[in-house]
């Protein structure tokens, strides 16, 4: 008999495979990366800021360049590109020689990519905004003091964004990564010492203090990658990172997304993430990354009554080819409603939205994946209850044949044909 408790069992041995799958390369990368954009744009502004020289941010602090910037980057998270693509360019136009512009461009690029990151149709764009933002950038850090400490920030924060879609799983170039990644880190050269920094600073050191105690707390062998750096303090780094999320312009956004992440995955505070998520999806609707978290948590809480429209309102997005809305977020919210529709025991509509799963899961070569398998073993266990066990056993000899012999799915499913063969 399907109920939520076996709903919620069956999500909890998804989300726990997804964070213990990573690969180790892919680890060790995103650490890099950590260490470089969200440390090294804290970092840099220590020792300039107790020089002679005026080091203080000027350009990404300036009121008229925010005003200027508000709507367009609410039409960046919102996925409104060309409206924002409107305002970035009258920025580059205005400040040609500043890496600000140039960045915000490439960030347009990154939300494209993140949907879903087997699409790579963006990357040599993406890559050339960041490229250009390092060049603009050590133009400023090497000739123009009064810029070095923001100059700085964009530097780290371009080449830790190149180093990230380097090792991403679907590009895994992680030769490139590594190089990038060393490049970030020649900006970590200044002190530890970070009193009174910019909100916009400051989201690095959050996440800083955040993952340098998080990463050997929780990956030991990994631990001597930390040893030339200072250990951090986790619960600073939420509160700073909560700091940033209400007071920062540029990095605010970013810093919620991480909060949210990190409240859901590693602080066991649910409800403070979904408020968090909620915010996100109710601000940026049309969002797509935003609305499948969304989406996720009302899931995962048991929250089937939000879930439900939440979910086929992705799928409606996707058929009407809404930018962002792709097969990635339709294979999450097809399992979803899949779950829901078992759980009422509606097992017509529950098959359907699984195979609907599959549809989405095989557009993108994502046959491997928790969802994927899991909805062949929801397939199978809905098939075996509507009395049709011989298509109850092709469901789970498929997912026997297409998971690996040490994943849970296999071995569910390994269980379930041998407690069938015996009632045979």
């Amino acid at each position: 008999m399907m109920n939520y408790s076996l709903v919620k069992n069956r999500n909890n041995k998804l989300m726990q495979g997804t964070v213990r799958c990573i690969p180790w390369a892919k680890l060790l990368l995103s650490i890099i990366f950590l260490l470089t954009f969200v440390s090294g744009s804290a970092q840099t502004i220590v020792k300039e800021a107790t020089t002679k020289k005026d080091t203080t941010i000027i350009l990404i602090s300036d009121l008229h360049v925010q005003l200027e910037c508000t709507q367009a980057l609410n039409d960046l998270y919102d996925f409104n590109f060309p409206r924002a693509e409107l305002q970035f360019n009258y920025l580059k136009a205005k400040f040609p020689w500043h890496p600000l512009p140039y960045f915000l461009m490439g960030l347009i690029e990154w939300w494209k990519i993140m949907p879903n990151t087997k699409d790579t149709s963006h990357d040599d764009t993406f890559f050339a905004y960041m490229d250009t933002t390092i060049f603009v950038g050590e133009n400023l850090y090497k000739n123009h003091p009064a810029y070095k400490t923001e100059a700085a920030f964009f530097l780290a924060a371009a080449y830790a964004f190149k180093g990230r879609l380097y090792a991403d799983e679907e590009r895994k170039n992680w030769r490139k990564a590594i190089s990038v990644g060393t490049s970030a880190l020649d900006y970590l050269k200044y002190g530890k010492e970070k009193d009174g920094l910019n909100p916009e600073l400051l989201f690095g050191d959050a996440l800083y203090n955040y993952f340098s105690v998080w990463v050997p707390e929780n990956y030991p062998a990994l631990k001597p990658v930390l040893w030339f750096f200072k250990k951090g303090d986790k619960a600073l780094g939420l509160k700073q990172l909560k700091e940033v999320s209400y007071n920062a312009f540029y990095t605010r956004t970013e810093a919620m997304v991480w909060l949210m992440r990190i409240l859901n995955s590693y602080e066991n505070d649910q409800p403070r993430a979904f408020q968090i998520s909620e915010y996100l999806h109710t601000t940026y609707p049309n969002n797509p990354y935003f609305h499948r978290y969304y989406a996720r948590m009302l899931y995962s809480m048991g929250r089937f009554t939000q879930a439900e429209p939440a979910c086929k309102n992705i799928l409606m997005k996707i058929d009407s080819g809404q930018v962002g809305y792709e097969a990635t977020s339709g294979r999450y919210a097809a399992f979803f409603l899949g779950q829901i529709y078992e759980a009422r025991k509606k097992l017509d509509d529950a098959k359907t939205y699984y195979q609907l799963c599959m549809k989405y899961a095989e557009q993108i070569g994502a046959t491997e994946s928790g969802y994927y398998l899991y909805s062949m073993i929801a397939l199978g266990e809905i098939a075996e209850r509507q009395g049709n066990k011989a298509e109850a056993k092709r469901w789970f000899k498929d997912v026997k044949k297409k998971s690996n012999r040490k994943d849970e799915a296999f071995k569910d499913a390994r269980r379930r044909l041998r407690r069938m063969e015996k009632g045979d």
